[in-house]
């Protein structure tokens, strides 16, 4: 039973116990007691996330009046490079940055990127893996192969992370990354083709300009057939190496290719510890820890009313606006992001989202309180 002990007289690492152990056993379709435990972590938050609590008193909102999840202030995702954005479940001492794990985003050289600091990676590994396996399956019935060249080539990457740990989970002598070994990669895939076993998926997870150099190879693809489970599933996008194209356009080419049914994709990101995946067609489910709500592009501070599915079936509109997250795995850091992303509702449900591209200029967009 999901029964709320917040209180603020209690010890701060108490009600991280108990909000962890409710987190972890959330079902995707309780939304009641999703928005019960969000309640309850953005009041932990409120008060023991300096930086989270400091920009709620600039925007003079009183926590102890929060009784929606609408109305819980979402925290813009640039905090994440000017500030640690840690909730401290220690009465006695601050956690020391430069012991924790830290994840890092991509950047231009020089350019100032978001740093997250995770004080328990196992944490990770449990919220990432019971995403994955809740939706394609036990992980040790996969061989997992991951083509992630711009990530590798840095360090502090949380999807290379939470892949490694996929790809040990698995149990599978031919799991691994390459690089830019995508001979070795054909050579593997071939492997598995010509010795397909039937309780074992194959799972190869790339970076979207690396499978479409791949893709666009003078390899003959044909052998592919023979791997009627395999899974292409794309994230990160063309991170500055080719020019951009819609999700659309990337799937269309690569089905051609490769002739599989479809291209599955990750929604993942340096601030967040939830993933959200796709299984075609460029539609996202949103997962047990992670919700999503779109903002008015112009008024950060305006949700849009969730869609209705009647309605939706009737007459299908679908309003773009800025993606806000719920990341209730962001427990010891914030877990309401406003990200720099847009999308839209899909099916008439705020469970399914597409994401259709960026603010402009994203990084100098938004709220004018960035530096407290």
């Amino acid at each position: 039973m999901n029964k709320p002990i917040f209180s603020i007289h209690l010890s701060p690492s108490i009600i991280r116990n108990d909000l962890r152990n409710r987190i972890v056993r959330l079902q995707s379709e309780n939304r009641f007691a999703f928005d019960a435990i969000a309640l309850d972590v953005f009041r932990y938050q409120a008060h023991f996330n300096p930086i989270y609590r400091e920009y709620l008193r600039h925007l003079k909102v009183e926590p102890e009046k929060i009784r929606t999840i609408d109305q819980i202030p979402f925290l813009p995702i640039g905090f994440f490079k000017q500030h640690p954005i840690l909730t401290h479940s220690s009465e006695t001492e601050k956690p020391l940055t430069d012991r924790l794990l830290t994840f890092e985003s991509s950047g231009t050289t020089g350019a100032v990127t978001s740093r997250h600091f995770v004080p328990d990676p196992a944490w990770y590994d449990v919220i990432s893996q019971q995403i994955f396996e809740q939706i394609y399956g036990p992980l040790d019935r996969f061989h997992v192969l991951a083509l992630l060249p711009s990530y590798l080539e840095r360090n502090n990457s949380s999807l290379v992370y939470m892949v490694q740990r996929f790809i040990e989970k698995s149990g599978s002598d031919l799991s691994g990354f390459f690089l830019h070994n995508t001979d070795d990669l054909t050579a593997t895939l071939q492997r598995l083709a010509a010795h397909p076993e039937p309780d074992r998926k194959v799972l190869l997870i790339g970076v979207t300009f690396a499978l479409l150099d791949w893709a666009e190879s003078d390899t003959d693809f044909s052998f592919l057939k023979q791997l009627p489970e395999l899974i292409v599933m794309e994230t990160g996008g063309m991170k500055g190496r080719r020019q951009e194209l819609l999700r659309e356009e990337v799937h269309e080419l690569l089905i051609n290719r490769l002739g599989v049914a479809a291209i599955h994709s990750e929604y993942g990101m340096t601030e967040l510890l939830s993933q959200a995946y796709s299984t075609g067609a460029g539609i996202f489910q949103t997962s047990p820890t992670l919700r999503i709500r779109l903002r008015d592009v112009n008024d950060p501070f305006y949700m849009y009313p969730l869609p209705d599915k009647t309605a939706f079936s009737e007459r299908p509109v679908r309003l773009t606006g800025g993606i806000n997250v719920i990341d209730l795995a962001n427990l010891d850091s914030c877990s309401f992001i406003e990200t720099q992303d847009l999308g839209q509702y899909e099916k008439g449900t705020p469970d399914a989202f597409r994401v259709i591209g960026r603010f402009d200029n994203s990084d100098i967009r938004g709220c004018n309180l960035m530096v407290l």
